[in-house]
C-alpha cells in the first residue's frame, strides 16, 4: 500500500472498531459526509453527489464458519445448493480448510434472515460504495488503476475459487475493509432500478421502494476487472441463492 493509503486506514480503523457479540462480526465505523457515487462508466451509475450520516460496515464478508453457527442456532436451510460452479456445502457443513472462506450460495433473503439473527442489516449499496472507495473516493478500494495482484479475480485465481475473507490486504479499502473488489459479489439492501440514480435522495438513500431484482457490488473471482469497480452495480433474485460466487457483509445504522 502507499504510505498515503496506510495512512487512510491507520485513521479509519483506530478506536473505530466494534465486534458483533452475536456473530463475531468486526465492523468498522465510516464517519458522516458527502461523497460521489457512481462513475459514468455504465448509463445506471452516473456520478452524482450524496450524502450519508455515520454507520459501521463488516470488515470483511460473512464466513462459511459463521455462517454455520446460524444454520445451527435456527435451523435455516443451510447453502449446500449452485445452479453455477459446485456448492461449498455438503448438508449442514463444509470443509474445514474454507471456514474463513466468505459463504455463497446465499440468496438476499437468506442474508436478511442472518442479518437479522445478528442484530444488523444489510448495506445500502450507497453504503456499501462509499465503504469501497474509501476516504480517497477511488475507483477501487486501493485507488483509481487497476491492479492484478489486489483481489481475488479470474485472471490470477488459477484453479482457485474463494480466498478467506482476510485476504488480499494490499487491497484494502481506505476505510479498512478486505475483499469489497473481487472475491465474491455481496448482497446490497436496496432494489434495483436502472435509472435510480437520476431521482434518487441527496442524503442517505435506500433505493427504490419495489423492484424484482436485489443489488449486488463488488465483482468476484470469476470476474475481469471492470466488473470489479466499487461503483459497478449488478442484479438478481432475492430469492435466488444457487450462485457460487455470491455472499454479503453486514453493516449497522447509527442512530
Amino acid at each position: 500500500m502507499s504510505s498515503i493509503l496506510e495512512t487512510w486506514v491507520r485513521q479509519a480503523t483506530a478506536n473505530r472498531l466494534v465486534v458483533n457479540q452475536k456473530d463475531g462480526s468486526v465492523l468498522v465505523y465510516v464517519p458522516p459526509g458527502e461523497f460521489i457515487m457512481g462513475d459514468g462508466q455504465e448509463e445506471d451509475c452516473p456520478e452524482h453527489r450524496v450524502w450519508l450520516d455515520g454507520y459501521y460496515i463488516g470488515l470483511y464478508a460473512v464466513t462459511n464458519g459463521q455462517y454455520k453457527r446460524f444454520v445451527d442456532q435456527t435451523g435455516h436451510r443451510p447453502p449446500d445448493g449452485a445452479d453455477w460452479g459446485e456448492p461449498v456445502w455438503r448438508g449442514r457443513s463444509f470443509p474445514a480448510q474454507v471456514a474463513d472462506h466468505p459463504v455463497v450460495c446465499v440468496s438476499w433473503e437468506d442474508a436478511v434472515a442472518y442479518a437479522r439473527w445478528a442484530g444488523l442489516e444489510l448495506p445500502t449499496e450507497a453504503q456499501w460504495e462509499k465503504a469501497a472507495r474509501g476516504p480517497g473516493n477511488f475507483k477501487y478500494p486501493w485507488g483509481d488503476e487497476w491492479q492484478v495482484d489486489r483481489c481475488r479475480h479470474d485472471y490470477n485465481r488459477g484453479s482457485e475459487t474463494t480466498c478467506p475473507v482476510y485476504g488480499y490486504p494490499e487491497g484494502v479499502s481506505g476505510y479498512g475493509c478486505y475483499n469489497m473488489s473481487g472475491n465474491v459479489w455481496e448482497w446490497c439492501a436496496d432494489w434495483y432500478e436502472e435509472d435510480y440514480y437520476r431521482k434518487s435522495l441527496e442524503r442517505n438513500p435506500v433505493g427504490p421502494a419495489g423492484g424484482s431484482r436485489r443489488v449486488c457490488r463488488g465483482g468476484s473471482w470469476s470476474d475481469v476487472g471492470s466488473l470489479c469497480r466499487a461503483a459497478f452495480r449488478d442484479l438478481h433474485r432475492p430469492g435466488h441463492r444457487r450462485v457460487d460466487s455470491l455472499g454479503f457483509r453486514l453493516a449497522r445504522s447509527v442512530p
